[in-house]
Order: structure tokens, then C-alpha cells, then sequence
């Protein structure tokens, strides 16, 4: 019986089931604040939006603007420094992400950044980096009055629209 434990210890701490990326998710995971979810995400653009919140509330510059969509024309270092300075405080408590329209592709989404009442759209979408489906975010906001517009469109409070954009 010891020998059979022992076997599946070593089976299981020997396995390559999770890689580097599965337990930096695991670690970001357990020490965020779970994120809200109004509307239909896909696994990829909630994934893409976790990171986001997480780095923003995290004030990692550099590992927030590498989620960037580098096929965009974008700055998103700057964007990044904008975005941390903005929405850091909020982005540390209880966040809703509110995803709208279909998220196969591409998708809106809205933060409601509850202790700080801030409100900021992102959108996200899927591209190949590598040779490799990822999800990235645009990040073409480089300057601070930018990083912290609110457009008409986006409600007040989330799930006012249905999660289906209205413009």
C-alpha cells in the first residue's frame, strides 16, 4: 500500500499535465480578487481580460503591455503606464467584467471598477502569435485623457445594454 501512494506521488509531481503558463494562472488566480462576469466571454477573452485586470491592479507595466495586440498600431507601454495610474486602486478590489455581442473573434468589454466607481472599455480579440491562437487586448491609449474617456455607449452600471452594443 505505501509503495502504491509513493508511485502515484512521484507519478503525479513527475507529470507534465500542467506547464509554466497553468501555474502562473494558478498563482495570479488564487491571489486576485475573483472577477464578476456579466454577458458570454469566451474562454480566451475572459482568460485575456483576467490578465488585464491582474496587471493592472499588480502595477506591472512591462507584463501588461505584453498582452498587447502587436498587430494593432498601438503603444502600449505607454498605454500600459495609463492604464495602472488610472484604474490600479479599483482594479484591486471588486471588479465586474461585462462582455458584449458574440466573443469568437473579437469582443467588447466593460470594467466596472466598484470601490473607485471608474468605468473603462477594452476590447480584446484573438490573433496567432507564433504560430500559436492567443487572445491579446488593444492598447492604443497614450495619453491619459484617453486611458480614462468612458464612451456614450457604455451604461452606467453593467448589464444595462443586455451585454449587446448599442452605438
Amino acid at each position: 500500500m505505501a509503495s502504491s501512494v509513493m508511485a502515484f506521488g512521484l507519478l503525479t509531481a513527475c507529470s507534465s499535465a500542467y506547464d509554466a503558463e497553468d501555474v502562473a494562472y494558478s498563482g495570479d488566480y488564487g491571489s486576485h480578487p475573483p472577477l464578476a462576469v456579466v454577458g458570454y466571454p469566451s474562454t480566451g477573452s475572459l482568460g485575456i481580460t483576467q490578465q488585464v485586470v491582474w496587471r493592472i491592479a499588480d502595477g506591472k507595466v512591462g507584463e501588461l503591455a505584453s498582452l498587447a495586440d502587436k498587430e494593432g498600431k498601438g503603444v502600449p507601454e505607454k498605454t500600459a503606464e495609463n492604464w495602472i495610474a488610472a484604474f490600479g486602486k479599483g482594479a484591486r478590489g471588486k471588479v465586474t467584467a461585462e462582455f458584449y455581442d458574440e466573443g469568437s473573434l473579437r469582443q467588447e468589454v466593460v470594467l466596472y471598477l466598484h470601490e473607485t466607481g471608474q468605468i473603462k472599455q477594452i476590447q480584446v480579440r484573438a490573433t496567432s502569435v507564433d504560430g500559436k491562437d492567443v487572445w491579446r487586448v488593444t492598447m492604443d491609449e497614450p495619453s491619459p485623457e484617453e486611458a480614462a474617456v468612458v464612451h456614450p455607449w457604455v451604461p452606467k452600471e453593467p448589464g444595462e445594454l443586455g451585454s449587446k452594443t448599442v452605438r
